[in-house]
């Protein structure tokens, strides 16, 4: 089991290594070089658990229903941050992976470089989030990648299209991301992942 998550955890690191040393996003709109700027947050109200309500698929996450982080804030100023989530169904078992986070010197906490394994670390950036911090927004400087996440598992449309309406003034290309199913109902409707097939 040790040795399977070994291997999972490695070969997600070299895909997100490879997606941030690659030259811009595949899918440029007119606004990708448009350059992303981290926001400050207040780590300790940041902290705790966050749903995954969409993502750009890469895959580290791909197939995934039901995925959400968790963040602690650790003594020595680190974070532990840990992914949950069930590989191609609500009826598979859920699965755990951990990582160790470093808040980037003068980012005011809103840069983070994620140890996916030692020595590969990625930089984590919070792009958004709203004054209450239910909703916030992840990205990578590249734009290959990024997150919409919310403390409740449930997003109506009208929020996740606003969300997605800041995404694209950010110079992402929107028409990449894709609803996580957060409940089985959710599996096959519009704008949502389906596991287990290819688009």
């Amino acid at each position: 089991m040790r040795r399977a998550l070994v291997i999972a955890v490695v070969a997600a690191g070299v895909v997100v290594v490879a997606a941030s040393c690659s030259n811009g996003p595949p899918n440029p709109n007119p606004r990708a070089d448009v350059p992303l700027q981290s926001v400050p947050v207040d780590l300790p109200r940041y902290m705790g658990r966050w749903y995954v309500i969409a993502n750009i698929p890469y895959f580290a996450e791909r197939d995934f229903v039901a995925s959400r982080a968790e963040w602690t804030l650790r003594a020595d100023g680190k974070i532990d941050d840990e992914f949950f989530g069930r590989k191609k169904g609500f009826d598979q078992p859920e699965t755990h992976h951990q990582f160790l986070d470093t808040v980037k010197p003068g980012s005011g906490g809103g840069e983070w470089s994620v140890q996916l394994f030692w020595p590969v670390h990625v930089m984590q950036m919070t792009l958004w989030v709203d004054p209450d911090y239910r909703y916030t927004i992840l990205g990578y400087p590249n734009k290959k990648l990024g997150w919409i996440f919310a403390r409740d598992p449930m997003m109506s449309d009208d929020t996740y299209h606003a969300l997605l309406a800041r995404l694209d003034a950010m110079g992402y290309d929107t028409t990449r991301f894709r609803r996580v199913p957060q409940s089985p109902e959710q599996i096959g409707q519009p704008g949502f992942a389906s596991p287990g097939q290819r688009e």
